[in-house]
């Protein structure tokens, strides 16, 4: 009988202890020397691998990894013991079936005390043309120049890759928070001080946001500046493609845009003189420094 070659072939790792006539039940596989020995021999090119030959059923070898790792058994769709426990911890998640979450022996207050910060999002909000990622940038600055490690998450910069394939309609725009949402929540776990960039004109997506994070580590941040002044600024000339119709759906002239309730902090534009961004980075650093984001 020919011996299986190329990917799955042998299995890595502590499998030669795997007992023949278990394989031969579970799976159809016979060791290499015969029918008649008593385990698998090893073999191949290192003593880490386990060489199989075909028996008379022609199946992955993923199972017996996933068998012997895991200890997440699945044999005519039944478990017993602590493999069936593993089996009730296996999920559905949205349109994700059969996922387990897997945790790891060093978390996020680990990489919080590497770090010497504590990791959260500060989600910039407000119209187009009211300086989020002017303000994004001279935080991202201010913090580094402190010593602290923080990454910006601009709206626009993430459409040139993990949302290019997301339009301005209501329901693209919801995905398009989504996901950065569960991006940023990525790096706060990481310890980092992920800073959020984006228009996200409608409260219910920035309410979603906050609530995939523990309490305390989304720290909204209002950009309250008038429509006039934003439509006056222009710095992209969408404004003016608004007004004439060559843009539809645009947030603050045919669609509107939905200001927090209760943020943590707000920057307003104050008449004749606005703040600088490094003075409103000054303002959210002291938020940070208040609360013990920036120590551990």
């Amino acid at each position: 009988m020919p011996a299986i070659r190329g990917a799955g072939a042998c299995v890595f790792g502590a499998l030669g202890e795997l007992d023949l006539r278990r394989a031969k039940k579970e799976l159809g596989f016979v060791g290499c020397s015969g029918l008649d020995a008593p385990r698998f021999e090893r073999g191949g090119s290192g003593p880490s691998r386990a060489c199989l030959r075909r028996g008379e059923r022609s199946v992955a070898l993923a199972p017996v990894i996933a068998m012997e790792q895991s200890r997440t058994a699945y044999v005519n769709s039944k478990a017993d013991g602590a493999e069936g426990e593993n089996l009730r911890q296996i999920s559905t998640v949205g349109n994700s079936t059969n996922i387990k979450w897997h945790g790891c022996s060093v978390g996020k207050l680990d990489r919080e005390e590497l770090l010497q910060q504590k990791g959260c999002v500060i989600w910039i909000t407000g119209l187009s043309g009211s300086g989020k990622s002017t303000l994004a940038c001279a935080l991202s600055w201010s913090l580094h120049s402190r010593g602290k490690l923080t990454y910006v998450l601009d709206g626009d910069n993430v459409r040139h890759g993990l949302n290019s394939d997301l339009s301005f309609r209501a329901e693209d725009r919801m995905e398009n928070i989504r996901r950065i949402g569960e991006v940023a929540k990525l790096f706060a776990d990481a310890g980092v001080i992920c800073i959020a960039s984006l228009i996200s004109p409608y409260r219910r997506d920035r309410a979603a946001c906050r609530a995939i994070l523990p309490e305390g580590d989304f720290i909204e941040v209002f950009m309250d500046v008038p429509l006039q002044v934003c439509e006056a600024r222009d710095p992209k000339g969408l404004y003016k493609l608004a007004r004439a119709g060559k843009i539809k759906g645009f947030t603050g002239i045919d669609d509107p845009y939905e200001p927090p309730l209760d943020c943590e902090i707000v920057l307003r534009h104050k008449e004749p003189e606005c703040a600088s961004p490094c003075e409103m980075a000054e303002e959210v650093i002291c938020f940070l420094e208040e609360k013990g984001y920036l120590k551990t």
